[in-house]
């Protein structure tokens, strides 16, 4: 007896159908055009990367490294996948430090976290990078979040981009007396937006932090006001601290470049984003009015990391990986309908096959995407089918047709049916369809 089978994925991964697939292709197709019209060319690297490679210092830091998906080659070497696209770039890098600067590279590629589960994250998720390499101009931040306002209003979603710099939160935190174990402090105070001002003083007291120190933290991170308010209050306390200082810098110059090319920003002093390799600004991007949570998008500064793959201290990079997982999960709330198919004309021969598979290569080669009946289907069968997946034309070849050189064009929404030549089916179909 042959034992029963039960398909199943594992935790964390899913099948995407076409109906997921079609607009997940558009959504990159639409990031795509952006990156390449700002400059920024593409990038592949490996799924499988050495494990010294993705836990280096200035890679993920040690949170990361719990999320990590270790695996062994036959040879007993260690590997693991993926996490991000940022560590494999910084690698590339440092393989090649005579690439022409700034080097600016967009990638898109599945990545690995074995974590928690909800909606819009996943343990195998699709992200999208770009970034500059070799440039300390805050005009390369101003760039990115150029790209973040406009591929958002092209989806016509709402946004809030969230902006802070490590420099000043290392400021912030000499200001208050922790001069040790910055990380541990920077992960509890980027919590604050989610869980509040009690969790995290909470957090920093069982990491063992005094409450002079935490209280020091938190009146800063409490400053109201626009944000260049916010920057003067803050800078009015950093005297002796450089870090700070030179953090309020970069954001003065951040904020004026942004709005030179029109992008709304919000400064946020308690974001800090959880990698340890972030040197200078980072971002947020956060969908308004949605039930999905997760950022959209994220990134900022690391000026150190790639100098560590090439042997010298600092080499500047910034860049921001897009989430197509919320992205997406936001989009199907807003749109219930989804296209089943990409297919724009179905041609249903009625006895006339031979024709019928020249007019389908003649609708191909004029950019119509085409299907051919392929299973000698009835008419009706064939109809119920365009239905089932939205095709919206249907293109009928008879023998009294090809004799009048014609053929039936119809139009599946509506149900009308037109009778004409097969060199103006391309004409209607393109005159109409909206896919």
């Amino acid at each position: 007896m042959t034992e029963k089978f039960e398909p199943i994925n594992a935790k964390g991964v899913r099948d995407f159908l076409p109906e997921e697939a079609i607009p997940r292709k558009r959504i990159i197709e639409t990031l795509k055009a952006i990156f390449e019209k700002y400059g920024y060319s593409p990038l592949e690297t490996p799924a499988i990367e050495r494990i010294d490679v993705l836990s280096a210092k200035f890679a993920g830091g040690s949170e990361i490294m719990k999320e990590i998906f270790k695996v062994e080659d036959q040879g007993g070497r260690e590997l693991a996948l993926r996490y991000d696209l940022t560590v494999p770039m910084a690698k590339v890098v440092g393989m090649n430090p005579n690439l022409p600067k700034p080097f600016k590279r967009y990638q898109i590629q599945p990545v690995w976290r074995d974590g928690p589960i909800k909606l819009g994250r996943y343990r195998e998720f699709m992200q999208c990078d770009v970034d500059v390499v070799g440039t300390k101009s805050m005009l390369a931040e101003a760039e990115i979040l150029a790209i973040v306002a406009e591929f958002f209003a092209k989806i016509s979603m709402d946004i809030t981009i969230r902006v802070n710099n490590r420099k000043l939160m290392n400021g912030i935190l000499d200001y208050a007396g922790i001069k040790e174990n910055k990380m541990d402090a920077i992960l509890s105070i980027d919590k604050l937006e989610k869980f509040g001002i009690d969790v995290v003083k909470k957090e920093m007291e069982q990491k063992g932090f005094d409450d002079k120190a935490i209280d020091a933290v938190l009146k800063i991170l409490e400053i109201k006001g626009n944000n260049l308010e916010m920057l003067e209050k803050t800078e009015k306390l950093m005297k002796n601290e450089a870090d700070g200082k030179e953090g309020i810098k970069e954001l003065r110059e951040l904020l004026e470049y942004c709005e030179l090319m029109n992008v709304a920003i919000k400064l946020d002093f308690s974001l800090a984003r959880g990698l340890e390799y972030y040197t200078g600004p980072v971002f947020e991007v956060f969908m308004n009015n949605s039930k999905v949570t997760s950022s959209a998008a994220g990134g900022g500064r690391y000026d150190k990391m790639i100098g560590m793959f090439i042997g010298r201290g600092e080499y500047p990079a910034t860049g921001i990986s897009f989430g197509i997982e919320p992205i997406f999960e936001a989009l199907k709330e807003r749109k219930k309908t989804t296209m089943k198919t990409v297919t724009e004309a179905l041609v249903i021969p009625i006895g006339t096959l031979k024709e019928a598979i020249k007019l389908a290569n003649e609708l191909r080669a004029s950019g119509i995407r085409t299907e051919i009946d392929l299973l000698e289907r009835g008419i009706s069968s064939n109809l119920n089918y365009a239905n089932s997946l939205g095709i919206p034309y249907v293109v009928f070849l008879g023998k009294k047709e090809l004799a009048e050189k014609k053929v039936k064009l119809r139009d599946m929404k509506s149900g009308k049916e037109t009778l004409l030549a097969a060199s103006d089916v391309k004409k209607a179909i393109v005159s109409h369809h909206t896919l």
